[in-house]
């Protein structure tokens, strides 16, 4: 697969998910593709390592929250791993200030490498725990959004996620189709109002994403 190739997935998906890449966009995903595969042969950051799978099940799917975002101008990716989905939408969204969190050290000093090779501005990674006291002191109320992709169940990452988000912030949690069962278990969750999923089907796969929606009261 060409760059050329590589490009219209991108550039067709993520209108799909409700943004126009340019090229400069474009060309910047190529770059973390590369990166992610480089680094990947030294410590392990996804265990997809093929080109098409890496732009649509991490590129494509760390998309997903696009429509999610309107009004949103701060955002904290909670386990953010090789930066999914906080790093895609920094580049789709560029005005967006973002916050990406891991406990791995590693992975926090390759989204490090990512933010300074793609020169992206607004965006930091910071190594630690979300339940850490010195963390939440420091940035509680900070965030309009707190995401995560597959981070943790629902009852866990919105206790997690609460104390960063401001009141009437949005909780987004990325989760697969099991995630119904999940909330069945869950009777209320404490701070937020009830939780909405909305499925997203990703473009140029059968994967769907379940998106779960909660705000912060």
């Amino acid at each position: 697969m060409d760059n050329r190739e590589k490009l219209e997935i991108l550039k067709k998906g993520a209108l799909e998910l409700g943004v126009e890449l340019d090229e400069r966009q474009g060309t910047a995903f190529l770059a973390y593709l590369q990166e992610l595969k480089s680094w990947n042969r030294r410590i392990n950051l996804t265990s997809i390592e093929d080109d098409r799978e890496i732009l649509v099940r991490h590129f494509l799917d760390s998309l997903a929250p696009v429509r999610f975002l309107a009004g949103v101008n701060s955002a904290l990716d909670m386990g953010a791993g090789a930066g999914f989905p906080g790093i895609p939408l920094k580049i789709a969204i560029p005005d967006l200030q973002v916050i990406l969190l891991d406990s791995v050290l590693k992975k926090v000093s390759f989204m490090r490498h990512i933010i300074r090779t793609l020169g992206l501005k607004g965006i930091e990674a910071l190594h630690g725990r979300a339940e850490a006291n010195e963390l939440i002191t420091r940035l509680s109320g900070s965030f309009d959004c707190v995401v995560s992709r597959a981070f943790a169940e629902l009852a866990a990452f919105s206790a997690l996620a609460l104390p960063y988000l401001r009141p009437g912030g949005r909780l987004l949690a990325m989760k697969g189709p099991a995630v119904r069962d999940e909330l069945k278990a869950i009777s209320e969750i404490s701070g937020f109002t009830r939780p909405e999923v909305f499925e997203v089907a990703i473009p140029f796969s059968k994967r769907v994403t379940s998106m779960v929606v909660l705000r912060k009261i």
